[in-house]
């Protein structure tokens, strides 16, 4: 296809821009519908126990109480509320350990029962009337303890004590041969913090039951299709009459809810089929940091062989993550760990074995990066370890040995572009990478350190997952378009970028465009919004069916001009032969011929997509104090390649708030526990996420490597923003210091006990 574009890599004004700025959008919490009751959650204060006794009784006596649900009066159908159950295919089992309510909790936060009632007050007091008998059960909060014999076993496991699905082994190469021709053998362990979304929509649902059974669920949701088909086996229920939609926005998501909600869609659901009325959950925000899903903690270990010169010869990693008290994501995410971390650098022989372990805390499961964050801390890390070991500039050492395209490496799919040498250059361009090393001090106590990491990603989900895409495109009778995915749109620009694809291949104005999204009524199956997939899966389905209906238009306006249909193109919505330009017509000249004669064009795309590794470069500039332990970023850049940057401002916009959260992870965000195993940062005022006057300047530079595969070459990048994050910042504080750390976030009191025990 051309490239000289007249919509895509444009900065055209998002689609959701005013209505959002006029505060008119429509989310979840705003959903009200007429005799709508309000459900709110019992929740257990211990983190492991048998429920011995339920008495809710009182609770269903109060005035305005409507329906009380526990495990007793709710489907026995085990569920895992990832996205995963619905499309992991054989021989790999999807894990599925969680009922709507059970007889058994596993973490402080687990759902013991729930109440619809009239208002959010009645419903809070029904809750203080539900009588239950607890018996305590043995607990385990970390995954290392958690796989000892003696540890208690939170659900049944195949693969090994408290392992939930597989263990994950990649292999490629001799790795015992390697590390023997290696002149130097590193081995470091790093341990990764509990890290929150904080997305700024809670979990949230509102549930309606029609007089014919038919069931409507509004939902914070990231997967509309899969969710509907978790909801329809949970109970018992025909695909066809489950519709799930957001209405239409989601405040955010991160990862938080691929699948369901937590539970706020099987809960609201449960309470309005007792009701027999439409009922609203909506979590506080310290349901949503306790009882939703987290990014994964844990401990990986990287062991590199390399050569006097820098080449590496061997590389073993291991991960142990915390799955907390159920699956969720933690059969899959450890393999994407393993994955990336083993794919950056070009290494012949390479080897990991990672899984995930169940402990008596909140689940955690898909955040941002999905374990790649977790897995290049340490990689990268270690790389500049090894690089000052061998006295070689760590910029160099990383160009000795980065994947290049069409070199073998252990993911199943081709690297066929990249352009992260370019990254490179100009990342260190910007940061002024020569004067590493000579940064003025001013003064005796404020330290400077510049540092680097890189890192690759995903552009669409594992591609042994059943993962595919569906979109339709149909050209209305005055010539304009309406195009129809199931995605939803997060915030990400979703469908402003799906919108600028139709039109590019429709030859018409981005204004003609109009589309129906994240509805399972209105649209075909689409497997959602996660992987950094949208624009590139997603997106490659909607210019597959813009293709064909731009096909069939050709072919009706062939007749009508008396040409051939592979001679004619569009511009600005006029079709016209190539060889004459005396013949043409409008294309809504011909859609309304066709529409007088009994024809629409409906263009369909089914596509399998395939996958495209986008790559990063991340630098850090940061200033230490030696009296305080304080540590702060002066300035991050961030290079991308994004394979085409469909709309360059919202490219810019994701890496820059990518880049926000991994400073967070790097520096301040993380949930620990008591010895009882309650949450110690339950809100935003006990989490420590950064703010305005915490970010740095940002430098966002966008590389055009484009990939065969992508749709105008785009490759994903929703994800990427804090892939080498923690790496870079971590790498620039040790150059500032000259203290490793092996663990983070890089806490002042983390910072200043290192100082402290280094004098």
């Amino acid at each position: 296809m051309k490239k000289d574009y007249t919509v895509v890599g444009k900065n055209i004004r998002k689609l959701d821009a005013i209505e959002k700025a006029m505060g008119a959008a429509t989310f979840t919490t705003d959903i009200k519908l007429p005799g709508m009751l309000y459900g709110k959650v019992l929740r257990s204060p211990y983190p492991h126990a048998r429920i011995v006794k339920i008495d809710t009784s009182k609770a269903e006596a109060l005035p305005g109480v409507k329906a009380v649900a526990t495990y007793l009066n709710t489907p026995r159908v085990k569920f895992n509320t990832s996205a995963t159950s619905t499309f992991t295919i054989p021989p790999l089992q999807p894990v599925e350990d969680q009922y709507v309510f059970d007889s058994v909790v596993r973490y402080v936060g687990d759902e013991v029962a729930a109440v619809a009632a009239t208002s959010k007050k009645v419903a809070e007091e029904a809750l203080e009337l539900i009588e239950v008998e607890y018996e305590l059960l043995p607990t385990v909060f970390d995954p290392l303890a958690a796989m000892k014999e003696e540890a208690p076993s939170l659900h049944h496991c195949e693969a090994g004590k408290n392992v939930p699905g597989e263990k994950i082994h990649i292999e490629m190469g001799d790795i015992e041969l390697g590390f023997a021709e290696a002149d130097y053998v590193f081995e470091h362990t790093f341990k990764l913090p509990v890290q929150k979304q904080a997305q700024m929509e809670t979990q949230a649902a509102v549930a309606q039951v029609s007089v014919d059974g038919k069931v409507t669920v509004w939902s914070t949701t990231q997967t509309p299709h899969p969710s509907r088909r978790i909801l329809a086996t949970i109970f018992g229920l025909p695909y066809s009459k489950v519709r799930v939609l957001n209405p239409p926005y989601i405040g955010g998501g991160f990862g938080v809810r691929i699948g369901l909600s937590a539970k706020a869609e099987p809960i609201a659901l449960a309470l309005a089929m007792l009701a027999k009325q439409p009922v609203k959950v909506v979590y506080d925000r310290k349901e949503d940091f306790i009882a939703s899903d987290t990014r994964h903690s844990g401990y990986v270990t990287v062991k590199t062989g390399v050569k006097k010169d820098g080449t590496f010869t061997a590389r073993k990693i291991m991960g142990i993550l915390n799955s907390g008290a159920y699956c969720s994501w933690s059969a899959e995410t450890p393999g994407v760990l393993g994955a990336m971390g083993l794919s950056i650098y070009y290494c012949p022989n390479q080897m990991y074995d990672g899984h995930s372990v169940y402990t008596n805390t909140t689940p955690a499961g898909a955040m941002r990066g999905f374990g790649n964050p977790q897995g290049m801390f340490a990689v990268d890390s270690q790389v500049d370890i090894i690089a000052e070991e061998l006295g070689m500039d760590p910029m160099e050492i990383r160009r000795k040995n980065i994947m290049r395209p069409g070199l073998p490496w252990v993911l199943p799919y081709p690297c066929q572009s990249s352009g992260l040498e370019e990254c490179m250059d100009l990342g260190a361009k910007a940061i002024v990478w020569d004067q590493r090393g000579k940064q003025n001090q001013d003064s005796d106590t404020i330290r400077r350190g510049i540092g680097m990491a890189i890192g690759t990603h995903v552009s669409n989900a594992w591609p042994f997952c059943g993962d595919y895409s569906n979109a339709y495109v149909t050209v209305q009778q005055d010539g304009s378009i309406q195009v129809a995915s199931g995605v939803p749109d997060m915030g990400t620009g979703t469908i402003t970028t799906l919108s600028q694809m139709a039109a590019e291949v429709m030859g018409i104005a981005f204004g003609q465009v109009g589309i129906t999204f994240a509805d399972t009524e209105s649209t075909p199956f689409e497997i959602g919004s996660h992987a950094s997939r949208t624009c590139y899966a997603s997106g490659t389905a909607v210019v597959a069916a813009a293709q064909d209906a731009r096909k069939q238009v050709f072919e009706y306006a062939a007749n009508m001009l008396e040409v051939t249909p592979g001679e004619l193109d569009i511009e600005n919505g006029i079709i016209y032969s190539t060889l004459t330009q005396e013949k043409n017509i409008s294309l809504g000249q011909v859609a309304m011929e066709a529409h007088l004669r009994g024809q629409q064009f409906i263009g369909v795309g089914r596509i399998i997509p395939q996958n495209a590794p986008p790559y990063l470069a991340h630098f850090a500039e940061v200033e230490v104090d030696t009296e305080t332990g304080k540590v702060r970023v002066t300035k991050m850049v961030a290079a991308h390649d994004v394979g085409k940057a469909i709309h360059p401002l919202i490219v810019e916009g994701q890496l820059e708030g990518g880049l926000a959260m991994g400073i967070g992870y790097a520096l301040s965000e993380e949930i620990k526990y008591d010895d009882r195993g309650r949450q110690l940062n339950n809100g935003f005022h006990k989490y420590m996420l950064p703010t305005a006057m915490d970010i740095p300047e940002l430098e966002a530079i966008i590389v055009e490597a484009e990939d065969p595969t992508g749709p105008f070459g785009a490759k994903g990048v929703g994800e990427t923003g804090l892939v080498a994050t923690a790496a870079a910042i971590a790498n620039a504080v040790y150059d500032a210091i000259g203290i490793r750390f092996f663990e983070i976030p890089l806490t002042e009191e983390r910072v200043y006990r290192a100082l402290k025990e280094r004098k």
